[in-house]
């Protein structure tokens, strides 16, 4: 009997999300809810004023609106699923949903890391080569570039996604978290996860390592060629076409490497609090970056702005 018990297969899951904090739960499903509404209606302005506006059609342009769409996608794959854990006492799962929640939200995470690289790549291009980058960014280059990023990001969360679902989960399925999470996930196998970790070791190396290196590459030669302009007044100009990519790379590697990069604690109380603040620390990578993206890049930006102006005036004089 013991032995039968053992060999249950999970069909759903149980979040656990903040059930010991239900006052929280509801500050936060107001905060939450009111952030991703402006999550949608920031990126989603973004979006069409990069499709609507001709000024816009440029690489530069093509990657911000590639950004923005990917964070919709990011914040609908795990939003709604965490809204609907606060007011849902009984906050279960299905096993196959898990599995799609998991896999959209490790394929976009993938996906930004590349593509905030490519992205650094189009600003060295445009400051260092700046005669050769209508040549170099061309639209037969840089349409490639973003699908690549795509193409990658949903490549290794598939094969993440299939490594996971393969394992056995022989009863324990309460999963410490807001969302399927893959790594709160591979703690409920009942069964080796080398090769899991192995394999997240690898993507970690490939998604996280390498775009970094480019980034921080491509800045080394961004600056450099900064720095030799003679006038403050073409520094300050030049600098100001990269600062906001800079200031989102900031941000999402910085919440990244403080999530993943921080000493766990051995103390049971102490780690009860570091799990607290580890899920607050990921509601503020999954949900408060994807908003900050499109604030960022239309406060430093004319042309956005100039953009954005445009269309409601001629939506105004159409009503």
């Amino acid at each position: 009997m013991e032995s039968a018990n053992q060999t249950v297969s999970v069909t759903e899951f149980i979040l656990l999300g903040l059930s010991a904090h239900p006052k929280l739960e509801k500050t936060l499903f107001v905060l939450i809810l009111l952030t991703y509404l402006v999550i949608l209606l920031g990126n989603g302005l973004l979006i069409l004023v990069t499709i609507l506006d001709s000024r816009l059609h440029t690489p530069m342009y093509f990657f911000l609106g590639n950004l923005s769409f990917l964070d919709i996608c990011y914040t609908t794959s795990s939003v709604p699923l965490i809204l609907d854990s606060f007011l849902t006492p009984q906050k279960t799962i299905p096993f196959s949903a898990c599995a799609i929640q998991m896999f959209l939200s490790f394929a976009m995470g993938a996906t930004e890391c590349v593509l905030l690289s490519m992205m650094a790549f189009d600003r060295y291009v445009a400051i260092c080569n700046p005669l050769r980058y209508p040549v170099v960014m061309s639209k037969a280059v840089y349409v490639p570039m973003a699908a690549g990023s795509w193409a990658l990001g949903g490549a290794a969360s598939l094969v993440h996604t299939s490594l996971a679902i393969q394992l056995p989960f022989c009863g324990a399925n309460v999963i410490n978290h807001f969302t399927c999470e893959i790594l709160a996930v591979l703690k409920l196998a009942c069964a080796d996860i080398s090769i899991n970790v192995i394999s997240m070791g690898v993507t970690n190396v490939i998604f996280l390592g390498v775009p970094v290196l480019l980034i921080f590459v491509s800045y080394i030669f961004i600056l450099t060629t900064i720095l030799r302009i003679p006038s403050a007044e073409g520094r300050k100009k030049a600098f100001s076409t990269c600062f906001a990519h800079l200031t989102v790379v900031v941000i999402f590697y910085g919440t990244i490497l403080f999530m993943y990069g921080k000493p766990k604690s051995k103390d049971p109380l102490g780690a009860d609090k570091q799990d607290f603040a580890d899920k607050l620390t990921s509601l503020f990578y999954g949900v408060v970056t994807s908003m900050l993206n499109p604030i960022i890049y239309s406060l430093r930006n004319k042309d956005v702005k100039a953009a954005v102006r445009n269309l409601v005036s001629q939506k105004c004089f159409t009503w």
